[in-house]
């Protein structure tokens, strides 16, 4: 079995550890674990990884955040994958900083990458991985905060949250979406 793994964040060495870019660093990790390497392809840098007999292509478009739609509908076409197999991590500002949370479906909260995929494959019925980011900005200073890199504290406090992050992938591909969400949403 196929599965495709996004990570939403933008390209380039300035938005590496921003609050935006949680989903590359997420796979970052993943693909450390497994000894992968990312490699430039078609509308992003992909890498593939095998866990019990699954393979999980791991993608992290680079075609900037508002259009990450195009990247994931290109590859899940490309790959012969089905929407069911599509995992999206993404940064939230409605949720604590480094708290998790799987999703089966649901509306794009206003992120303007979930509202990109949702626009160009027509549904937002698929999976997403939500990281919370906090939302400690004053009114109107979102798109800063988000594009603003994580504080020192912070980047201390994420290593626990991206590894359950990585595990909380894995099941999604052995277990199924309703199993992780029971299992690890706090």
């Amino acid at each position: 079995m196929k599965y495709l793994i996004v990570g939403l964040g933008n390209p380039g060495a300035e938005y590496e550890l921003t609050r935006h870019n949680i989903g590359f660093l997420v796979l970052d990790q993943l693909a450390d674990k497994h000894n992968a390497t990312f490699q430039t392809a078609r509308l992003g840098e992909k890498t593939e990884i095998k866990h019990k007999g699954r393979t999980l292509h791991l993608l992290k478009p680079n075609t900037y955040m508002n259009l990450s739609g195009k990247a994931v509908n290109y590859w899940l076409q490309e790959l012969q994958i089905p929407k069911e197999n599509l995992l999206v991590i993404v940064d939230d500002i409605a949720l604590a900083h480094a708290t998790l949370r799987m999703r089966s479906k649901g509306s794009s909260g206003g992120h303007n990458g979930l509202t990109n995929i949702e626009q160009v494959l027509g549904t937002q019925e698929y999976a997403r991985l939500r990281f919370g980011v906090g939302n400690d900005y004053p009114k109107g200073k979102q798109a800063d905060y988000v594009l603003s890199n994580f504080s020192q504290t912070q980047l201390d406090d994420l290593l626990t949250p991206i590894n359950q992050a990585c595990e909380m992938i894995l099941a999604f591909a052995t277990l199924g979406v309703d199993k992780v969400m029971s299992q690890y949403n706090q």
